[in-house]
Formats: C-alpha cells, sequence, structure tokens
C-alpha cells in the first residue's frame, strides 16, 4: 500500500512539472511582441493605471533618418531606396491574431493622388499576407489579407469622411484589426467598420514594405511622423490625436463632467455603417472658431387665399347748403 502511495505522488509531482512547462512554452509563444514607451498624454484614459504597452515601431524597424522637427516631433526622410525587409527581422515572433496600425502622415501635392502601400507583408512567392493601401485617386483606403482557406479578404473604405485625408494637412490613419472586425479611424475619429471572416495565420518567411508606390516598388514621397504597430486592437481607439500638427483638441467629457462613453458600447448598431463624427477625444483646451457664414435664403412661402377688403370714407363737407 505504501508503495503504490509513492507511485502515485510521484506521478502526480512528473505531471504537474510537465504541465507547468507546457504552460511556459505557451506563454512564451503569445509573447510576440516587445514593449515600446509612449507618453501616457496621447491616450485619452490617461487617469486610469498606467497599462504597458507592446507593439514595434516601423520607423525604427526600416532605420529611417530624421528630418527636421515639426511640433517638436521629428519627420522622417523616405529617400530613394525601396522600403523593404525580411520579414523575421521586424517581426521576430511574429504578429498577434489582433492588433492596431497607427500612421501619422502628411501628403504632398505631387504625391496626393498616388496608390501606395502604407504597410504590406507578402510570403516567398509573393502572394499578400496582409495590406493598407492608400488610393489618392480615388480617396479610398484598402485592407486585404488571407482568410482561413486561404482566399483574399478584400475591405474598401471609401466614406465621405475619409476624403479629409488627401487634404495635403497632417492626419493620423489607424486600423483595428479584430477576430471579426476591421474598423478604420481618422484623426482619431471611427469613420467606418466592417464585419470580416475568419484569418489565416500570416506567413512571415518573406519580406514586409512601408510607404511604397504600387506602380514601381520607390517610396512615395509624403513627409512621415510615425507608423506603430500595437499588438493590441483596442489602441486606435484609446488615442487621441493631439499631438498632430496644428490639432484643436476638444474636451473628452460630457455636460455631467463625466467622459463620453466609447464607441464600442455602440458597436452593435455600428456595424457596416458610416459613423457619425464624435469628439477627438482629448483633454486640452477648446477653442472658439470664427463666426461663419451666413445661411442660404429659406424656400418660398405658399400663395395665400384672396382677400376682399372694402373702406368706409367719411363724408366730406364740401362748405355747401342746399
Amino acid at each position: 500500500m505504501t508503495a503504490l502511495l509513492r507511485w502515485t505522488a510521484l506521478l502526480w509531482v512528473v505531471n504537474g512539472v510537465r504541465f507547468a512547462g507546457g504552460m511556459a512554452v505557451n506563454d512564451r509563444k503569445e509573447n510576440t511582441c516587445p514593449l515600446l514607451v509612449l507618453e501616457e498624454t496621447r491616450f485619452t484614459d490617461t487617469t486610469s493605471e498606467p497599462q504597458e504597452l507592446t507593439g514595434f515601431d516601423l520607423t525604427g524597424k526600416f532605420l529611417l533618418r530624421k528630418g527636421p522637427d515639426t511640433e517638436d516631433r521629428p519627420l522622417f526622410r523616405l529617400g530613394s531606396r525601396p522600403l523593404i525587409k525580411l520579414s523575421e527581422l521586424v517581426f521576430p515572433d511574429g504578429l498577434p491574431n489582433e492588433y492596431s496600425l497607427v500612421a501619422t502622415f502628411r501628403l504632398r501635392k505631387t504625391t496626393k493622388k498616388d496608390r501606395w502601400y502604407l504597410w504590406q507583408i507578402f510570403d516567398k512567392t509573393g502572394s499578400n499576407q496582409v495590406s493598407l493601401v492608400v488610393d489618392g485617386a480615388k480617396k479610398v483606403v484598402e485592407f486585404s489579407t488571407k482568410g482561413l482557406l486561404k482566399n483574399s479578404l478584400y475591405y474598401m473604405f471609401k466614406s465621405r469622411d475619409l476624403q479629409a485625408l488627401f487634404d495635403r494637412q497632417w492626419h493620423t490613419l489607424g486600423i483595428a484589426v479584430q477576430t471579426s472586425i476591421i474598423s478604420v479611424y481618422l484623426d482619431c475619429k471611427l469613420i467606418e467598420r466592417r464585419l470580416t471572416e475568419e484569418r489565416s495565420s500570416m506567413d512571415m518567411k518573406g519580406r514586409t514594405l512601408i510607404t511604397t508606390r504600387t506602380q514601381d516598388g520607390r517610396p512615395v514621397d509624403i513627409e512621415l511622423q510615425e507608423i506603430f504597430i500595437f499588438c493590441d486592437a483596442d489602441i486606435a481607439e484609446r488615442m487621441n490625436c493631439c499631438e498632430i500638427p496644428g490639432s484643436k483638441c476638444s474636451s473628452l467629457d460630457g455636460p455631467n463632467g463625466t467622459a463620453l462613453p466609447t464607441v464600442t458600447s455602440y458597436l452593435p448598431r455600428m456595424l457596416t455603417q458610416p459613423v457619425l463624427p464624435t469628439g477627438d477625444g482629448c483633454q486640452c483646451t477648446a477653442v472658439k472658431g470664427d463666426q461663419g457664414l451666413p445661411g442660404l435664403p429659406g424656400s418660398k412661402g405658399e400663395k395665400g387665399d384672396k382677400v376682399r377688403i372694402s373702406f368706409l370714407l367719411p363724408a366730406l363737407d364740401t362748405g355747401l347748403t342746399s
């Protein structure tokens, strides 16, 4: 009996150690993203406890040279050499299933109608794994990836609110990739959401490129401030975009002093539909603008009923006697 109890205890210990070791390996596999350091003021929930950000600074990964500073933030020179690297060097442990991409840039007059990749990953055969395309001629943003059956999943975002991206001013474009939803943000405002099919994992044996024209593979001529990929799909919604040069931020608080609800609370009625603009999501001082132009004249009123009016005149005194 004693020997049986000893064998039972030994098996329990061995299985326990093996199970613990397996959990550690799985945890390491899921920890695919390095830590990122960003200012807390860039997020709407600055009053909450600080959270660790993980992800990739693509401007750093591609070793872009810094240009002149703009509003205390550097610009990056794209140069003329192709901005392409081995995917395993950019994402050594791959990407999680859910993530956000956030990029701040300004188009130039000569390139505002170009069609270019903001970001793309393709495998050894040249097959697209994921891409984000900016099309200036059509004024749309396109996202494509691989489905679970290796089919191509393609989504075009063409809301009128996206047209501001092509006005040659500074803007922040964000995309949040969740398990079944793709969301596009412009200047930290939700523009459009689409339901998506289940996606397959990405093949990282190929290459990754950024800010590249689809026509000839050369870098697009834009002013670039940053490109981040965060390993959290909620980051695109949490950012406030107050760092955009020339940004005029407004308060996030509602009339009663409490924070306005996030767009996630309205998710069921927003899917596949354009979204009305919300607040800028920024804890900054509001600036009163100039008075607007006079409105258009109102429509002509209906013709009224005809009315006969008779006047009763007083008798005139002529000064004559009969």
